[in-house]
């Protein structure tokens, strides 16, 4: 098990005793094990372990999407499965930025659209088009806002979705392999406008990848190791 402290007033994201466990005919298959980890405002960790070591399942857990068998998760102060439904929703929307391998571009939509579809369902968008717009110029893409993601690079696109996970000012930022479908430059270019973005916005990063070179840039490395959590 992995542990690490954070005094009470800078806590923010606390995992205590997770476990996650799927039924199968032949009975339960356990996926992680008792797994505990606390994080502050500013913190970044990457998450290592091979494909089926249970990173993306974490991942999930973390970002509301999918309760754990067992165990609790709180983020700033609240636990994300006692909330109903819609209060759920609603928090994960402000609270929590998620980048996939895969961008998840709306293919019909323009570049600035695609970064304000998290706010279409927001409570209030008041300024989100002028964050919007600063995002984009941060990631190097403000002169491409009326292009359509087919006109884009690989690259270019995932530089998009990380505009559109941070136009909530989320709390919480998780990055699923966030460079795993792109060239080795592209890669670098986004893995540091990633680490960029999260040091000036504070924001509690965890990220799981396969990928050595790229936790070896994050000051926090732990691995999935026979679904218990451990210092790299």
């Amino acid at each position: 098990m992995a542990e690490r402290q954070a005094g009470p007033s800078s806590l923010m994201l606390e995992i205590v005793g997770v476990s996650k466990s799927y039924p199968t005919p032949r009975g339960h298959i356990e996926v992680l094990s008792n797994i505990s980890l606390s994080l502050s405002r500013g913190d970044a960790v990457a998450i290592m372990g091979p494909s089926g070591s249970g990173k993306s399942t974490l991942l999930y857990i973390l970002g509301a999407l999918e309760p754990p068998s067992s165990g609790t998760i709180t983020l700033d102060g609240r636990n994300p499965f006692a909330l109903r439904e819609k209060e759920l929703a609603a928090f994960r929307n402000k609270q929590i930025g998620f980048v996939f391998q895969d961008h998840c571009l709306l293919p019909q939509c323009s570049v600035l659209e695609n970064v304000l579809v998290p706010t279409l369902v927001a409570e209030s968008s008041n300024g989100a088009a002028d964050r919007a717009l600063a995002l984009l110029s941060q990631v190097g893409l403000k002169e491409r806002m009326d292009h359509r993601p087919a006109e884009l690079s690989g690259g270019e696109q995932q530089r998009v979705a990380l505009a559109r996970a941070l136009i909530r000012e989320p709390l919480l930022l998780l990055c699923d392999e966030p460079t795993g479908n792109l060239d080795r430059a592209s890669a670098d270019t986004v893995a540091s406008l990633l680490l960029d973005l999260h040091r000036s916005r504070q924001t509690i990063l965890v990220l799981v990848t396969h990928n050595p070179e790229l936790a070896a840039k994050f000051p926090l490395r732990l691995e999935l190791i026979d679904r218990h959590l451990k210092t790299s």
